[in-house]
């Protein structure tokens, strides 16, 4: 096991980016979801820029896209519940697991660390996903992007996950991909790593200053 895992009992990690490449899936939804509403569609390449903040801001960026300027409130209710359709229909249709997961989280589970899932995603597509990929069984927890009245960048959802699994921050590391992941682990107290091929809205996850910067997971078990 990595050094880092030195002391730490708990293991949070986000899901978008850090554990599944889902960009092709909400992509799919969100062109949809603009060519409903006879708008122009974006390629995978922009949607990729706008994930990370939960699914009510990346339709709001793709409308603002699309638009030139910050969509109504009327536009913007029913433009979500158009990509929360399309994408709740095929949430699995192309998104892959990065390589290295399985493996990774197999290990830290089967050398007594507790896991736990925390994403902005909305938390109807927790499971679905999870179970899809077949690894639910070694998370304890999983917390959405809608399960709390915050979301990361908050502290709020890792502070959550520690107190429910009776663990100190200290003893706590949070493992993401973006500049929110980074930012909600260092104000809750957890040492932080980063992977830098998810989706940090085209900066380097670097300029974050996580603690730890790892090419994959297996670096974390090997």
């Amino acid at each position: 096991m990595h050094s880092i895992l030195a002391g730490k009992r708990l293991v949070a990690f986000d899901l978008d980016g850090t554990l599944v490449d889902s960009v092709p899936d909400l992509a799919v939804a969100v062109q949809k979801m603009l060519g409903e509403l006879n708008f122009p569609v974006p390629d995978d390449v922009l949607v990729r820029d706008w994930v990370g903040n939960g699914a009510p801001i990346l339709v709001e960026r793709a409308l603002t896209w699309a638009l030139g300027r910050s969509p109504e409130e009327a536009l913007q209710t029913r433009a979500f519940d158009a990509f929360m359709a399309y994408y709740g229909a095929a949430p699995n249709a192309l998104t892959t697991l990065y390589p290295g997961v399985k493996t990774a989280l197999e290990a830290l589970h089967g050398a007594g660390f507790t896991l736990v899932l925390i994403t902005n995603k909305p938390e109807r597509f927790i499971v679905p996903i999870l179970d899809h990929f077949g690894i639910r069984e070694w998370f304890t927890l999983w917390v959405g992007g809608d399960t709390l009245a915050e979301k990361k960048p908050s502290p709020l959802p890792l502070l959550h996950a520690a107190h429910a699994c009776q663990f100190s921050p200290s003893e706590c590391l949070m493992v993401g991909d973006s500049r929110h992941d980074i930012a909600a682990g260092k104000a809750a107290g957890f040492a932080t790593l980063a992977l830098p091929y998810g989706y940090n809205h085209g900066d380097p996850i670097e300029l974050s200053q996580p603690d730890y910067v790892m090419a994959s997971l297996l670096a974390l078990v090997t």
